[in-house]
């Protein structure tokens, strides 16, 4: 649901990868984003609407993504596409961070478009601590992007999983994804992403950001 640069991109990345797709959109003008080439269906109205949603296949859908630009109508989608027709994979864009926090341990999936891209540039200018990248329905378990001292760079992997409770989940390593294995040693310039848990983050994050102890 959403026909704008992000809802476009998205059809056309899942056509591309073999699925097939239906995008819903009011503004029969914003189709024109998806190019000629598109070969899903396009439905004109709104995207909670339940005859809408039947007529983009809503049924037999895996999934449902609802990027419009309106908070309150993507979680009203998400929750009907979920709720009411089963769709297993359903995520909602949400402009106010607040409010997607709370949709998020209410179980709906989503995606706080400014708190992500206010997180990311903060995570640039103020590398210090870690910063979360997810975190499961409950806020028990989070995806942090940790900052390291750099007295841990040429060290093993391991070191940082023996010193703390976290499991390194992959490296960011000039651009390119990482999954370490117990060979993998930091090089500078690594991102480091961790799986934690919420209580200890703080704890982590002071091991983290002071020289290791080596025995």
């Amino acid at each position: 649901m959403g026909c704008g640069r992000v809802g476009a991109g998205l059809a056309k990345e899942l056509e591309t990868a073999g699925h097939t797709v239906s995008v819903i959109d009011q503004n029969r003008e914003a189709f024109r984003r998806l190019g000629p080439d598109f070969k899903g269906r396009t439905i004109t109205g709104v995207g909670f609407d339940r005859d809408i949603l039947l007529e983009a296949g809503i049924d037999n859908a895996g999934a449902f993504a609802a990027v419009s630009n309106g908070d309150n109508s993507n979680i009203l989608a998400a929750r009907v596409a979920r709720e009411s027709y089963n769709v297993t994979n359903v995520v909602a864009r949400i402009y106010d961070p607040e409010r997607a926090e709370i949709y998020q341990r209410l179980g709906i999936p989503t995606v706080a478009t400014v708190l992500w891209t206010t997180d990311q540039m903060i995570r640039r200018l103020t590398p210090e601590g870690s910063r979360s990248e997810w975190r499961d329905a409950s806020g028990t378990i989070q995806l942090c992007e940790i900052s390291l001292h750099k007295a841990w760079f040429g060290k093993p992997v391991l070191l940082i999983e023996e010193a703390t409770n976290a499991r390194v989940a992959f490296i960011t390593r000039l651009g390119e994804g990482l999954i370490p294995n117990s060979h993998t040693v930091l090089q500078e310039g690594d991102l480091v992403h961790v799986s934690l848990l919420e209580s200890e983050r703080v704890m982590i994050d002071e091991i983290l950001t002071r020289e290791p102890e080596v025995n």
